[in-house]
């Protein structure tokens, strides 16, 4: 039996160079159909669901002798919701199709439009296809071999956490139970007794009673590796699109940097399902990609990752090097003589004993993405009205049977983007319940039910629910700072002329991105006055930099008895 997965091509005039153009890429990895009308390809898409063949891609010749392009892509979801969905235009008919594909393209009625190679090596298309491909597999495809394998038993919440994390750093991964032969060698090594779930990384590192944190440490350098006596030129705290521009910046410029993530590297941002208004990115980028290109590129300028363990403490060096900031984690401290917070935000908990106790078993903060392939044909709810639950709801649409936006607002247009809001009103599997919270929800071992109010009637609704999302809204987490850095009434970290003027120095306030305290900076979702976009993050992490050069300069100035 042929189990690769299929793309599917609908071609008419152009079938026979289309066809050899896939088979020429593809055809090792995926099984390459291909037929000549829209009905036929709606007839071959349902036998394929009937034999339960996976379909990754759906390429449609922009003419068919039965219909367009458009209109096909648009009728794919009902049949294979997961499916990647591609217009291909013959180069003559591509300017006068653009407005009708551009507008296309803006309902969702595919993911993007092409046109068809004009000769051998067409890069470009390539590329665009490789990319729906590459996400495609991230985000539907099981894998089925896995860079990192986790042995556990059924309903363990514990390896749910790890799965999203490695999820959320794009390693592949699968899940075996204790008596599978394939878990035996990893039992073996962990050690009788060996607690699970036990994970082995991509290191070949076998981890009993593993955690996200120790797994993410295994993968990218403990925190004991640290030389002693080290100091850095940057410690950027926090991984996300904010920190990790700091760390690019630095390391390119020739700055030591250091990097400390006590969760996975991209933050809240990285699992993200798609960021479709990302400069650069025309047909959108995930989350975990974004991140995981930009923490390699830091890392080949020569940045250092720290993960799995949060900061708790930061504070100055001893008197003999005042110049020196200390940032502590457990068990260990890293010095910096500059530091740079992007600790983002954490979403906010709803305070329902019924739900908080059912986290990892159905209840989820944030968006889960790896969670989604667990909810086909399910009853999922989305709180929060934000891009963030705006893509997990898409995201969602695409495996579960409904999904339900809870929306504490009356319109979600007031705080999400056009263009998302659009894609949920398109999306017939997605409802809004506007001006409604959820108050109460429970089940044995699993979410079963939620009860919810609608804030102005005050009308209670009980419903079956098997996933709840909560997206709730942002909350810094600014704990762990000294008292000497000024934060606002929410507790975001204040910076340049929001300080208040009684913290300036000698009537002047900090710089742009500075704190009340010399030396640190704070950028991104934890800085007062942000904009919360990933865009906006990334623009304050590289904009850091020249207020960081400044500072150390002053330091070397200092150093050799120049006036600072």
């Amino acid at each position: 039996m042929d189990d690769r997965p299929v793309i599917l091509l609908a071609a008419g005039a152009h079938a026979r160079e289309a066809e050899a153009e896939l088979r020429a890429r593809y055809d090792r990895d995926y099984r390459i159909e291909s037929v000549g009308t829209a009905d036929e390809t709606l007839e071959r898409l349902r036998s394929l669901v009937a034999e339960r063949a996976a379909v990754a891609m759906v390429c449609a010749e922009l003419r068919l002798p039965d219909g367009d392009a458009i209109e096909l892509l648009h009728q794919v979801p009902a049949v294979v919701a997961t499916a990647r969905r591609v217009a291909l235009v013959p180069v003559p008919e591509y300017r006068d199709a653009l407005d009708d594909l551009r507008a296309a393209a803006l309902r969702r009625d595919m993911d993007t439009f092409l046109p068809l190679p004009q000769g051998m090596r067409d890069e470009e298309f390539h590329g665009a296809l490789g990319e729906l491909l590459s996400e495609w597999g991230w985000s539907v495809a099981r894998p089925t071999a896995g860079a990192s394998i986790v042995v556990a038993g059924p309903g363990d919440r514990a390896a749910a956490a790890v799965h999203d994390l490695l999820d959320r750093l794009g390693i592949p991964n699968r899940r075996v139970g204790p008596d599978d032969e394939e878990a035996r060698p990893l039992l073996d090594d962990a050690g009788p007794g060996a607690q699970l779930p036990v994970v082995r990384v991509l290191s070949g590192r076998v981890i009993a009673a593993a955690t996200p944190g120790a797994v993410a440490e295994a993968m990218y350098g403990g925190f004991d590796e640290i030389p002693a006596g080290s100091v850095a030129d940057v410690a950027v705290v926090g991984a996300g699109p904010a920190g990790l521009a700091a760390a690019v910046y630095a390391a390119s410029e020739g700055l030591a940097t250091i990097v400390l993530e006590g969760d996975a590297i991209g933050g809240q941002a990285g699992s993200s399902s798609m960021i479709r208004n990302y400069l650069g990115f025309p047909r959108g980028i995930s989350g975990m990609r974004l991140a995981q290109r930009s923490r390699l590129q830091a890392g080949r300028f020569g940045a250092r990752f720290y993960t799995g363990r949060a900061a708790v403490r930061l504070e100055d060096g001893p008197e003999d090097e005042p110049e020196h900031h200390h940032v502590h984690v457990d068990g260990a401290q890293l010095c910096a003589r500059t530091v740079v917070l992007a600790t983002g935000v954490t979403y906010r908990r709803l305070g329902v004993a019924g739900i908080d106790g059912l986290v990892g078993a159905g209840v989820y903060y944030g968006a889960a993405a790896s969670m989604a392939r667990e909810m086909v044909d399910r009853d999922v709810y989305v709180v929060g009205g934000a891009n963030s639950a705006g893509q997990t709801a898409v995201h969602l649409a695409k495996f579960a049977g409904s999904v339900t936006m809870v929306v504490r607002r009356a319109d979600i247009a007031e705080t999400m983007s056009e263009y998302l809001a659009r894609e949920i009103a398109a999306t017939p599997t997605i409802s809004v319940r506007t001006r409604t919270v959820v108050a109460d929800g429970g089940g044995d071992e699993w979410l079963q039910w939620l009860r919810l109010v609608d804030l102005d009637t005050g009308e209670t609704t009980k419903t079956s629910a098997d996933g709840l999302f909560c997206l709730l809204g942002a909350e810094p987490d600014c704990s762990w700072l000294p008292d000497g850095v000024a934060l606002d009434e929410r507790g975001f970290v204040l910076t340049g002329r929001d300080v208040p003027q009684d913290l300036w120095v000698d009537g002047r306030p900090p710089g742009s991105l500075e704190t009340t305290l010399r030396g640190v900076f704070a950028v991104g979702d934890v800085r007062a006055g942000s904009m919360k976009r990933v865009a906006s993050a990334s623009g304050e992490g590289a904009t850091v930099l020249p207020l960081v050069h400044a500072h150390l300069m002053q330091l070397r100035a200092q150093e050799f008895g120049a006036p600072g």
